[in-house]
């Protein structure tokens, strides 16, 4: 099969199409230094949308340049092996977990390479966030389970978003707010944020934890657990509007953040704009202007990576976030699979069962359940 690789018109979201991947190794040749990754699967989720949606204004068609400007390379989690390599410290063979195109292949440049993986030194990701340029060895990470690497592509990068949400609120003290409203709550980041805030339930000022989703997936978030309640979004109007609120935005919805704003005139205490799943309805990423009460802030989970992983006092350092961070994901995930799980791997395979699920997923037509894992070979 071809190598290919799935471009986006950057304007139009719903216009994709397979083409040759730029960096099979019949059009790109290996340099000194460069490796050469084929990449196994990768999760398609809503996130991915995210991706797309803010995909200028967040740099994210920057890090796999597509060659026709006009077009973007969807940023995907995923695996993949080391195919070929001229990097000091990447072997062939090695099994890797990172950040790559939706496609058959992707060249790094690897840097700080050790014994648990390395950074992507190319010159087009210098300037990006570097959480997204760094790549990790499988057989040197003890949670990797290769039975289980659907459910780490599809929910770990959404995790450590939704961890870093919850951190960020608590170090805030929730901003003197007694609930949170978390749009589009049956995503999977919004309900894994849910489960992180939901763990400090009986805690001095834990916030009353609410979803707002459609009716069709009203069923599937209540059965989570994770929210005290959830309700549709026709029933915004009729919450209490004295109640001092946070809301977080997954949807992007420009009406509804405006209906929220307005409902919640002179109690929103915090507007924190995260992902755009309503990509169609989409608001200005980190701000609306005319809304009442607090202007939207954007949520960049980067920087409050860098943040914590400074030394203490002023964070907690590298290691202590990864601690941190490892321990919430065990206990999300020992909540998210006992009984009937809350996401069930659906793989798929070929270039049209990636572009039927890429179509699904923009369209909002994907079972809230389902978790996709894709390959194009």
């Amino acid at each position: 099969m071809p190598s290919q690789r799935l471009y986006i018109q950057r304007n139009q979201l719903a216009q994709a199409r397979l083409g040759p991947d730029p960096d099979d190794a019949a059009t790109r040749p290996l340099k000194a230094g460069e490796a050469r990754l084929a990449i196994a699967h990768f999760a398609l989720t809503a996130n991915n949308i995210t991706y797309a949606a803010f995909g200028v204004a967040m740099k994210y068609w920057q890090f796999f340049p597509a060659p026709d400007a006009a077009e973007g390379c969807l940023p995907v989690w995923g695996f993949a092996t080391v195919a070929e390599s001229q990097a000091e410290g990447v072997q062939p063979g090695r099994r890797v977990w990172g950040y790559f195109p939706a496609g058959t292949h992707v060249v790094v440049a690897p840097t700080r390479a050790n014994a648990a993986g390395f950074s992507d030194g190319a010159a087009h990701r210098a300037e990006l966030a570097a959480v997204y340029n760094h790549y990790s060895f499988c057989d040197a990470d003890p949670g990797w389970q290769p039975a289980l690497e659907g459910l780490q592509a599809v929910l770990r990068p959404l995790f450590i978003t939704s961890f870093l949400i919850d951190d960020f609120l608590a170090e805030a003290d929730n901003f003197g707010a007694a609930q949170v409203l978390l749009s589009s709550a049956s995503s999977k980041t919004a309900f894994a944020t849910a489960f992180c805030l939901a763990q400090r339930r009986g805690q001095p000022g834990a916030l009353r934890v609410r979803g707002l989703t459609s009716p069709g997936n009203l069923a599937f978030t209540q059965s989570l657990g994770c929210y005290d309640d959830v309700l549709p979004y026709e029933a915004l109007a009729t919450l209490d509007a004295t109640v001092p609120t946070v809301y977080v935005d997954f949807a992007g919805n420009a009406a509804l953040r405006r209906a929220m704003h307005t409902h919640f005139d002179g109690t929103l205490a915090y507007s924190a704009s995260i992902g755009g799943t309503h990509w169609d309805h989409l608001a200005a990423p980190g701000g609306s202007a005319g809304l009442p009460g607090p202007r939207p802030t954007l949520f960049f989970a980067p920087a409050q990576v860098k943040k914590r992983s400074a030394p203490p006092p002023e964070g907690w350092g590298r290691a202590g976030l990864e601690a941190r961070v490892a321990a919430a994901w065990q206990a999300f995930i020992a909540a998210a699979t006992a009984g009937t799980p809350w996401v069930q791997i659906s793989q798929r395979q070929g270039p049209q069962a990636v572009l039927q699920a890429y179509a699904e997923v923009l369209a909002g037509r994907s079972d809230a359940r389902q978790g996709l894992m894709l390959s194009l070979t």
